[in-house]
């Protein structure tokens, strides 16, 4: 097996999108790689739904046409990720072999016509998969237009689990790896429960709907599979590549969008980490979404420059209000990925679709063609962009960490939790969303992870927590950690079992407390707490019954079922620190509570106004400043340095305009004396 490349083979940051020069005429083509030329575009992804022009019959191939397109890419000075297009087999695929499809929880075989309808665990789709990514490396390894291979489109989007006969009996080959008997099966999924005892391993389904509420145990560990299943897949092709290709291999992720794939594991299998990140037009901060998506993708890529592989130049069609972006805003959220350590800036699409399910999809190239607002700003970034190739490599450095699990995610998301107001991407918005408005960038990581390297770790949603994570937790506060945990964290182990000791007893030693009772309120309730120093707090949702053991009570409950109770606390541990808040506050009384734990980690709040972000990348020579201003109004900072989309120098005073980006380098021993 070859050995890949650890980045694309183009100068400068990558700049383009998905190019499907399949829907057009051949003429059309001519005119397209003349105005990508015009924008800057460097990279483009093709191939990603073209199997059926690829492999017209089973074995039978049809290379010509991409030939021509691979040739004129590249006499044009356009580098190519070469996508395997098997997100949407042909329709004589499925004619084959209909065993493929998939079936879905509640029994239903999904029919053709759309996008990600076969199951990864078909034999037949397995094979398929690495029939064509085979054919595909073997002709176009060694192409110069070729600098990456793109896997597959978005893995688990839009079905995610698959029911049929194929992934059962895969899921029981899964659970005898896993658990190699019969007996250590049980013992996980707590069968005694509701009489669910497996005395033969053909007994052992998937978790189907059934009359009530389906063991969580088994729901997780399908989960679990299902993740597994689709990252085999991916493994396929991708070594089916290597078999002939050094450039490096990846898929494209959707960080803070989909989380039915646990990226951390996903990270270790690809060469580079690329996401698609779409703002939530229902959200009007958006743009903190899109910061929490891009700290992830660089978080599980382990610090790496990563690929923003697609994001809209204006609206997305598939939400249920396809609101457009306003003037400037595409390029505010291109250079926010860019700050977060993203060196391929890239949409989906080129052109937009006449046809389809996506026509009303934006695009680089509008149905409005190139006498619009958007092509112009397409033009402008692609300039702006051009200015910034020196930024490629440099890191991004954070100071905190935020806990971000997704076998957590999934077993808290099942049936019959304590309360439906309580969920993890609730959780993990609030407190991500005050460390940005605080301006402390901030690392994702797994309870597990070395977090000896972070003054500060938040743990806003783990209610899956391991013992031994639980250890490590306590390990990183006994050695000078400060620990901020909220509440229904460390509820049960891996198995969806509650720890031996109760809620939160795993965490109860770092903590100082003990966790009697969840008194979830009900819908629209608030309450009222009290600091010692008099202040009042506001929350909702959630309040506990605290046994205080060893912490100290920063603030009780004035009303409420807890009333009298401790609601936040403060221990001291080792040579750290552990906060707990056993409630939903407030965005006002969250900032309270934050800063007090920033004071213990030794973090420093940013003093740049509010609705400003500030990013911070490093290489060896340089800090590369990113002030990205989402205000109404300008903004005025302290910066010294050269802002590089101007070439202008800032003699220590950069003012920002409403809506405006800037992005001032600073020779790194000048920031040290600063």
């Amino acid at each position: 097996m070859t050995r890949a490349t650890p980045w694309p083979a183009l100068d400068g940051i990558a700049y383009g999108g998905d190019y499907n020069p399949e829907q057009w005429p051949r003429e059309v083509w001519d005119e397209d790689v003349r105005l990508m030329r015009e924008a800057g575009v460097n990279l483009v992804s093709v191939g990603i739904f073209s199997w059926a022009l690829l492999e017209r019959s089973e074995g039978v191939f049809d290379f010509a046409w991409l030939d021509e397109l691979l040739d004129l890419l590249h006499a044009n000075g356009i580098h190519v990720d070469l996508g395997t297009p098997t997100a949407s087999p042909p329709a004589w695929f499925f004619h084959a072999h209909p065993e493929a499809r998939v079936v879905t929880r509640d029994g239903r075989t999904m029919g053709f016509g759309s996008r990600g309808m076969a199951s990864p665990s078909s034999p037949a789709y397995r094979t398929a998969v690495a029939r064509i990514a085979d054919a595909l490396a073997a002709r176009y390894a060694a192409h110069p237009a070729v600098v990456m291979w793109h896997v597959h489109n978005e893995y688990g989007v839009p079905v995610g689990e698959d029911y049929s006969p194929a992934s059962v009996a895969a899921f029981r080959d899964w659970l005898r790896e896993r658990y190699g008997s019969l007996d250590g099966l049980n013992a996980a999924w707590g069968t005694a429960f509701w009489g669910q005892h497996y005395g033969d391993w053909e007994h052992v389904g998937a978790p189907a709907d059934a009359p009530s509420v389906v063991n969580p145990a088994q729901r997780l560990d399908f989960a679990r599979f299902t993740d597994h299943q689709l990252r085999a897949c991916f493994r396929l092709e991708r070594d089916a590549i290597r078999a002939h290709a050094t450039q490096p291999v990846t898929t494209n992720f959707m960080a803070n969008q989909s989380w039915t794939t646990d990226l951390w594991a996903w990270g270790r299998e690809v060469d580079i980490v690329s996401d698609d990140h779409y703002l939530w037009a229902a959200d009007p901060d958006g743009h903190v979404g899109l910061a929490i998506a891009a700290d992830l993708s660089r978080s599980v890529g382990g610090g790496a420059p990563w690929i923003l592989m697609e994001h809209s130049t204006s609206a997305v069609n598939w939400q249920p209000r396809n609101v457009a972006k306003r003037p400037g805003e595409m390029a505010r959220n291109s250079l926010t990925h860019l700050a977060r350590g993203a060196d391929a800036i890239l949409f989906f699409q080129w052109r937009a679709s006449r046809s389809g399910a996506e026509k009303f999809h934006s695009a680089m190239l509008p149905h409005a063609g190139t006498d619009s607002r958007v092509w112009r700003e397409v033009v402008d970034l692609g300039t702006a962009l051009g200015r910034l190739g020196e930024v490629r490599g440099a890191r991004v450095q954070a100071e905190a960490a935020v806990l971000w699990d997704f076998e957590s995610f999934w077993a808290q998301d099942l049936e019959w939790r304590p309360s439906v107001d309580v969920t993890h991407q609730a959780q993990v918005r609030a407190y991500y969303e005050q460390l940005w408005r605080d301006g402390i960038t901030a690392d994702f990581a797994l309870p597990g992870h070395d977090l000896s390297g972070y003054r500060l770790v938040v743990v806003p949603a783990q209610y899956l927590l391991s013992k031994a994570d639980a250890d490590n937790l306590a390990a990183y506060v006994r050695g000078g950690g400060t620990l901020v945990v909220s509440f229904f964290s460390g509820i049960v182990d891996e198995n969806d079992a509650v720890h031996p000791g109760g809620y939160l007893a795993p965490l109860a030693d770092v903590l100082g407390l003990r966790l009697e009772e969840f008194l979830p309120l009900r819908e629209g309730e608030t309450i009222t707490l009290e600091r010692a120093d008099g202040a009042a707090l506001t929350a909702r949702a959630w309040a506990e019954d605290l046994i205080v053991d060893g912490a100290d009570v920063v603030a009780r409950y004035v009303d409420g079922p807890a009333a009298g109770r401790a609601a936040l606390t403060r221990h001291a541990y080792g040579a750290g620190t552990g906060w707990y808040v056993s409630t939903s506050l407030d965005a006002d009384s969250l900032a309270h509570v934050m800063a007090a734990a920033y004071a213990d980690a030794g973090v420093s709040a940013s003093v740049v106004p509010a609705g400003c972000e500030v990013v911070v990348r490093s290489s060896d020579e340089h800090d590369f400043t990113f002030v990205v201003n989402h205000r109404d109004d300008a903004v005025d900072l302290a910066l010294d340095g050269t802002e590089l989309l101007t070439g202008a120098p800032t003699d220590g005073a950069l003012t920002v305009p409403a809506g405006g980006i800037a992005v001032v380098r600073t020779a790194r021993e000048e920031a040290g004396r600063a």
